[in-house]
């Protein structure tokens, strides 16, 4: 059939048809820059390896970070406030940085390699961190009654030094993995595109098993064994999530990086504003393309122009003087309509995105304004203490439940009335994600009131202790943020995948990192906003040191007003939203 990369020149093309090859009809190579062999590799036989990493990584992450909120308190000796705002803004961090790695992983590393290195940094994050903990010189002594000495500033560096590490190495792995384990999918091939909707479903799957240990296991360990042991046992895990992906390596099937896309953006924008006073054809057929079947972008399928957003295709028109002298060489004056469809589909994914902020703020109360709810309440069961923080593992153990129902009961039946191999749309599946973290939020205020009704009857509001109200009242909250998960978070992986341009892929997964990146920051801002607001005049405020004395269920009804306000501009943004279409 000729050589290797004649193979692969046709099969992007589109000239040969998938089945009738042995090659993958997407561009993918080897280690070596080879096309692969179908057969041989990608698929499910090299998913077990990137599902491991993200398993043992995320064991790290929450290992680290569903009970960071009770260190602060009580080693570290931060007020109720300013710890819940601190760990949002460290998650927020988290979340912000995998722009970082997604530009690397598109522009130049490659998704493999992108992982590789910034898993290194995260290692010794995790390292830093164990051993401020499991040192005593560096962390602060303990409280003497009510005397609660602060951390010194190199106690305190070196902390915040190991912290943001972590958040700098997650920030090459958060973008890319999802990315990664989808590639091993070829888009050209149905049955292998049904299987990648599947494999997102399972990769949200082994995320919350690291998280189940986590919020169980650990989270005890920590609380009942010590923290140098409870952050000891993630950095042992972080270094199997290393070893995990390396061990894969053969399988795995590997996209090229496409240049970098912050360029390709700029060089729209520029060429279309040098433009701006000449007339696009009524014809798109005259806009500017490479003539040959492959994209000027290495990594990527051309796309087919859109009708939208028209000023951008000035960057596509054809002067008269580059017809003269034939030179369309220069991206910043002439791009083609694929990189201007890029810039196109980035914009209108824009209102989507926008929307995911207000979720990741009500699913930040989880690791915050939820544990420390839960430190007010009951938590004995017969003679066992539940850590306040081990009620997440209620909402990983909802995800648990709800992925393999999802796969193989939801899916089938909503299929039969959709028609759509994935049952749902992405953009119906995060609507109702939506919905039902509103459902969560007066969950968590309709338990708080009658906590709160408890103290007042127990004369218990001025006294900084535990209502005899049983935290299991806490479940139904857990539960449904899970399920809201479930439909929102995995809805947004799927989305970002599939309408992000091919050689965007990375960027696009971590734009979809940032909602929650910015709803853990808009979280700490309406944090901020509540507590300078509710303590005017000396007032306790909706969220005291003692929330027997505060409202923090006013706190969770203003969280669910927002939800719905943000559900109801998703629903007029999804309705006008259209779909990226390849040529």
């Amino acid at each position: 059939m000729g050589s290797q990369e004649e193979v692969r020149l046709l099969l992007e093309d589109g000239f040969v048809e998938n089945g009738s090859t042995e090659y993958a009809g997407d561009g993918s190579v080897d280690i070596n820059g080879k096309p692969v062999l179908k057969n041989n590799t990608g698929n499910w036989k090299a998913c077990p390896f990137i599902l491991g990493t993200e398993c043992c990584e995320r064991l790290a992450y929450y290992g680290i970070s569903t009970n960071l909120v009770t260190y602060l308190t009580n080693k570290l000796h931060e007020g109720n406030a300013n710890a819940a705002r601190n760990v949002t803004t460290w998650q927020g961090t988290c979340y912000l940085t995998p722009l970082i790695g997604a530009v690397l992983a598109d522009a130049y590393w490659g998704r493999y390699w992108t992982i590789a290195v910034f898993s290194t940094i995260y290692l010794i994050g995790m390292g830093t961190l164990t051993l401020s903990a499991a040192v005593p010189a560096l962390r602060p002594p303990p409280c003497v009654d009510s005397i609660c000495p602060s951390a010194s500033f190199s106690q305190y560096a070196i902390f915040i030094v190991g912290l943001y590490m972590i958040a700098l190495g997650t920030g090459g792995i958060k973008p890319c993995v999802s990315s990664f384990g989808a590639d091993q999918f070829d888009d050209t091939d149905s049955k292998e595109r049904v299987r990648k909707g599947s494999f997102f479903n399972w990769f949200y799957f082994s995320i919350n098993i690291g998280a189940l240990i986590s919020s169980s296991f650990l989270v005890w360990v920590q609380d009942n064994l010590g923290w140098g042991l409870g952050f000891g046992i993630p950095t042992v895990f972080m270094a199997l999530a290393i070893g995990s992906l390396f061990s894969g390596t053969p399988l795995y099937r590997f996209q090229k990086p496409g240049g970098s896309p912050l360029t390709r953006m700029c060089q729209v924008l520029s060429a279309s504003f040098s433009k701006w006073n000449v007339e696009v054809p009524l014809d798109s057929s005259l806009l500017y393309e490479v003539p040959d079947g492959i994209s000027a972008i290495a990594g990527s399928r051309k796309l087919e122009h859109s009708d939208e957003l028209k000023c951008l295709d000035k960057a596509a028109v054809v002067s008269d003087n580059e017809v003269k002298t034939g030179d369309f060489s220069n991206p910043w004056r002439l791009c083609t309509v694929t990189q201007v469809e890029e810039l196109k589909i980035l914009i209108r994914m824009f209102p989507i995105w926008a929307t995911g902020i207000v979720f990741s703020a009500v699913y930040a109360q989880m690791s915050t304004m939820f544990v420390e709810q839960g430190m007010t309440m009951d938590a004995k069961i017969g003679s066992f203490t539940i850590p306040p923080a081990s009620l997440s593992t209620f909402d990983v153990v909802s995800v648990i439940v709800w992925v393999p129902l999802y796969d193989s009961i939801l899916v089938p039946i909503a299929r039969k009335f959709t028609g759509k191999e994935r049952g749902f749309s992405e953009l119906q599946r995060m609507g109702i994600g939506l919905f039902i973290s509103i459902l969560a939020m007066a969950a968590a205020a309709v338990v708080e009131i009658r906590r709160l009704q408890i103290a007042r009857d127990l004369d218990l509001v001025h006294e900084h202790a535990s209502v005899p109200m049983t935290i299991l009242w806490q479940i139904p909250q857990y539960f449904l943020v899970g399920a809201a998960e479930i439909f929102t978070f995995i809805g947004q992986l799927e989305f970002f995948y599939d309408q992000s341009p091919d050689a965007m892929r990375s960027l696009c997964s971590a734009l979809s990192l940032l909602t929650t990146a910015l709803g853990n920051y808009l979280s700490s801002l309406i944090l901020t906003i509540v507590t300078i607001m509710t303590t005017k005049g000396g007032k306790p405020g909706w969220i005291p040191n003692n929330l027997n004395e505060g409202r923090l269920d006013n706190y969770f009804w203003l969280l669910a007003g927002l939800s719905f306000l943000n559900m109801l501009v998703y629903v007029l943004c999804a309705a006008k939203y259209k779909s990226k279409r390849a040529s």
